[in-house]
């Protein structure tokens, strides 16, 4: 007998009334799965996923040859062949594992249904990455129609959550690419986010890259006041002088500030407690 699998409630929001996939002992669902020749699936334009990972998918691969496709895919008919609504990575692990055919649900959905289920089961199921989620979110909001609050009911998250994660998208593509590739996190994102400037965005974002910031140094790095714009024959050292600044701030472990130029300024030490102070003179005294 096939356990009960955990898709939160935005899926079964989805399927009620189509035969809900976290209850496949009953009668309705079994007779609904057909076994579909692979070669007779086509993947879904409007997937969200746009990275799959090769390693996760031969691990995935792997098991399917162990113990067969436990969960049914979803898909819908497309003339004569059929098109993936959920469960691509299934479809794709299976391919690899040598499989004829896939276990599989039809669902004849109109356009928008397809959209919102395929959506709303990657961002639950699929392990995207937090740019992919935020780009999810909002097809759905624009596409389906569907408030922050609706949207946060179907895939399980707080509205606020599901807030922060539009914040994202408001990244410089640079930045969103690091996040899509892992080198930094949604934390680090969310605390660039909310900077007008995108050109010092890209440069703390490179910097917390470079030098391993944690969330918490990223957060502190944003908040720091903008200085003002360096005259002409200053600006090609802007970027050497923010590396500077960094470097002091990691090695005093308090906020540095470098005003002026690299021939001629002063370098503001912040604290915000007297640990810090001990700490800076422990430093100096080495």
């Amino acid at each position: 007998m096939m356990k009960k699998n955990n898709l939160g409630k935005g899926l079964g929001v989805l399927f009620q009334g189509n035969a809900l996939l976290d209850d496949m002992d009953s009668p309705q669902v079994e007779n609904a799965v057909l076994e579909l020749p692979l070669g007779s699936i086509d993947p879904n334009r409007e997937q969200p996923r746009k990275r799959f990972d090769e390693e996760a998918l031969r691990q995935l691969a792997e098991s399917i040859q162990q113990s067969g496709v436990i969960q049914p895919i979803i898909v819908y008919p497309d003339g004569n062949r059929y098109t993936i609504v959920a469960g691509e990575r299934r479809w794709r692990a299976a391919r690899i594992a040598g499989l004829e055919v896939i276990p599989a649900i039809v669902r004849d959905y109109d356009r928008m249904k397809q959209m919102e289920v395929a959506l709303v089961e990657n961002i639950q199921r699929e392990n995207l990455n937090p740019v992919e989620e935020a780009s999810a979110v909002h097809r759905l909001m624009e596409e389906c129609g569907l408030t922050q609050e609706s949207v946060s009911q179907r895939i399980g998250r707080s509205r606020p959550a599901v807030a922060n994660l539009l914040r994202l998208l408001n990244l410089p593509e640079p930045v969103q690419d690091l996040v899509r590739l892992g080198s930094l996190t949604a934390g680090h994102g969310r605390a660039l986010a909310g900077m007008e400037d995108s050109s010092r965005q890209r440069i703390l974002a490179e910097s917390a890259v470079r030098q391993g910031w944690s969330v918490r140094q990223m957060e502190a790095a944003a908040q720091r006041p903008t200085r003002k714009p360096p005259k002409r024959q200053e600006q090609e050292r802007s970027v050497e002088l923010t590396d500077l600044e960094d470097s002091l701030r990691r090695a005093l472990g308090m906020r540095v500030s470098i005003v002026g130029s690299q021939s001629k300024g002063r370098i503001v030490l912040t604290y915000g407690s007297m640990e810090e102070l001990e700490n800076l003179l422990a430093v100096l005294e080495r």
